[in-house]
């Protein structure tokens, strides 16, 4: 699970700091490989290595909305729905994370890579670790910490 503190200015013109919450289970990935001629992970590095603009807008928006939930206070649930994902998309918390994550490569893949669960990563990966840190990110439930990465091309 990813717990990343976003700030961003209300509607009102209110400068908010908020965690918001994102995860992918193994059964969701496991969709989202088989959705996709060849995998999810094949379709991410053609349209990195192609730098195809609209493809990459829209894979990073539906890895986000498919992500997003809210996390119950006992921690038992993460609870995510259409609903959820649709109110998100309505903040500017959204906006600030999605324009973050299409125009800086490192903190893109950072964020992809804390999705996974822990035992999912390693050097076989789409992503393989570099030296720098996000402290705006957050990963919970692992070793506390999200590392940076590189796309593998």
């Amino acid at each position: 699970m990813l717990k990343k503190l976003i700030k961003y200015t209300d509607y009102n013109g209110n400068e908010r700091q908020e965690n918001f919450y994102f995860n992918l289970n193994k059964a969701e990935l496991m969709e989202m490989e088989t959705e996709v001629t060849g995998g999810m992970r094949q379709l991410l590095e053609s349209i990195m290595e192609k730098q195809d603009i609209p493809k990459i807008m829209s894979a990073f928006k539906t890895i986000i909305l498919k992500a997003y939930g809210e996390k119950s206070p006992d921690g038992r649930l993460f609870n995510k729905s259409a609903e959820l994902s649709n109110a998100f998309t309505h903040t500017e918390a959204y906006n600030v994370l999605y324009m973050e994550l299409l125009s800086d490569a490192k903190k893109a893949a950072a964020f992809i890579n804390a999705l996974m669960p822990e035992d999912m990563r390693g050097d076989d990966k789409v992503l393989t670790p570099v030296d720098e840190k996000a402290p705006e990110v957050k990963a919970e439930e692992n070793d506390g910490n999200a590392h940076l990465l590189n796309v593998v091309k």
